[in-house]
């Protein structure tokens, strides 16, 4: 009975209760006065036109012009309004305006690192992709910066604890999910001693993400035991394209020196305590040395997206690193839905377009579209060994369907794709001929490419590389290879299913 109390009474349940009202009121309204006024009719009929035209005319990835045609074309008078509330592409011209001047501001204080003319001597692959980065993204390319690569969450996870421990001056958390157990429990002790102490403890967690983890007034729990924290993006019941974007970013920074990135939520899932989906693989980079500082700027730009605030960077700035032997170069980045430069995917294109010899990628979801599709297919035609491993044990069914939609095109141009079997595949992690790999947050789905805050770490000659290739073929052993015969006798419902699935995954 409490069990069932909890749920009815859950904060979910009332948005999506508000949200199906508001589309009913919607609907209902527009069909009453579509009836009996012609003039309101016709308004609707020109307005679904013109939304049609604005998205054909748009920079939105051709995915998402179909999926949104062929929601206005069948639903002409409905069709039009829905799309200006939820699905338009404008940002307001004041959250742009002040997200351009933090963005700036970023910049401004990462400018005297950019070096990507010090990548030439290793090749205008590696040279074009750290000058993208640093141009586009503002995000420079470092080296005195040691990395170590996590296979499992597990193994990542006392590693966080023992460099939370050792924080002095401050400490900054960003997540898109935080949920109470042991692994939470473990950081959130520490972050209480800590905060006592007089370290700085900062916080970010995704609403969204945290809408069945954590209670609404969770930010003020926090701060009761003096760490400041904020909630992205506040999730209000009201239909609106702010529905679209979370942060998505994994970020544990300690004292401008250390950081971690990678798939890993603070969720006891994600370190197999908790069992949900069989075993959970995922995986974390740590990064200590001067890249850190890049790290902590995006860190507190997102802060000052979320307060509104002026926060001077300059204090936060660590010592200089310790110089270290040679590392590689490190390329922390990030993106934003909030300009029309798609860095994640970009990354991805990038490397898939300079491989030679293999690309071999984890990713929970293929939801790809078409550009990464096509330049998957390209490179596999063209000789390069690519391969691609996704979960077997799927944590959303509908999403598992629409990924193994897109199987067929692919296993056709020869790329090999493999599942998971002992449970699910959360890492995301690109390797690249020995040369290049990323690890970081952004799936390879229409969500993390075109609408999520998200961010990464680009490795080029760095050590670690090699465990990540290693990871990769060790894994491999536990995986069930997917074959094209698989999918010439599927149920007609089936295919069916996944064809429509796959036509509205951007919406998704």
């Amino acid at each position: 009975m409490k069990k069932l109390v909890y749920i009815l009474f859950h904060r979910s349940v009332f948005v999506g209760l508000s949200l199906i009202a508001q589309v009913a009121t919607l609907f209902f309204m527009v069909s009453t006065f579509s009836e009996h006024t012609d003039t309101f009719y016709w308004c609707c009929i020109l307005l679904s036109v013109a939304a049609a035209l604005a998205i054909v005319g748009s920079r939105m990835e051709p995915g998402y012009k179909i999926a949104w045609l062929l929601v206005i074309l069948p639903f002409p008078v409905f069709g039009g309004i829905f799309y200006l509330l939820i699905g338009g592409g404008h940002i307001p011209r004041r959250l742009r305006k002040r997200m351009q001047g933090i963005l700036e501001k970023s910049a401004a204080a990462l400018q005297e690192d950019f070096k990507a003319e010090d990548l030439i001597p290793l090749g205008g692959d590696a040279a074009g992709q750290a000058h993208y980065l640093e141009q586009h993204a503002a995000c420079p390319a470092y080296t005195n910066t040691e990395t170590e690569y996590f296979p499992l969450g597990d193994t990542a996870f006392p590693r966080m604890l023992e460099e939370l421990k050792k924080a002095e001056k401050y400490i900054f958390l960003e997540y898109f999910i935080i949920q109470p157990g042991m692994f939470w429990d473990s950081i959130l002790a520490i972050l209480e001693e800590k905060a006592t102490k007089g370290v700085e403890v900062r916080v970010i967690y995704d609403d969204m993400g945290c809408m069945f983890t954590l209670p609404r007034d969770y930010d003020q729990y926090l701060s009761s035991k003096g760490i400041q924290c904020r909630v992205f993006n506040r999730f209000v019941p009201v239909m609106s394209l702010r529905l679209n974007n979370r942060d998505h970013r994994k970020l544990m920074i300690v004292d401008g020196k250390v950081g971690f990135t990678g798939g890993v939520n603070l969720a006891d899932e994600y370190v197999n305590v908790r069992r949900r989906f069989g075993h959970w693989k995922d995986s974390a980079i740590f990064l200590e040395g001067d890249a850190v500082w890049s790290m902590t700027v995006m860190f507190l730009t997102m802060w000052d997206h979320c307060c509104g605030w002026d926060e001077d960077f300059d204090r936060f700035r660590p010592p200089a690193a310790p110089v270290r032997p040679w590392t590689g170069y490190v390329q922390p980045y990030t993106d934003t839905p909030l300009d029309y430069e798609t860095v994640g995917q970009a990354v991805y294109l990038n490397m898939i377009a300079k491989a030679r010899n293999y690309i071999y990628i984890t990713t929970p979801y293929l939801i790809i579209d078409v550009a990464t599709s096509t330049a998957l297919c390209n490179a596999a035609k063209s000789g390069v060994d690519v391969r691609i491993i996704t979960p077997h044990i799927p944590d959303k069914r509908y999403v598992f369907e629409v990924t193994r939609a897109h199987y067929p095109p692919l296993l056709d141009a020869g790329v090999q794709i493999y599942e998971y079997t002992p449970g699910f595949i959360h890492a995301k992690n690109f390797v690249v001929d020995d040369r290049f790999a990323t690890v970081g947050t952004v799936n390879l789905d229409y969500r993390s490419l075109f609408l999520h805050f998200e961010n990464g770490v680009w490795l080029c000659e760095a050590p670690c590389i090699h465990d990540i290739r290693q990871d990769f073929e060790e894994t491999l052993a536990v995986c069930e290879r997917i074959t094209m015969r698989r999918f010439k006798h599927l149920n007609i419902l089936l295919q069916l299913y996944r064809s429509i699935l796959r036509v509205f995954a951007p919406l998704m």
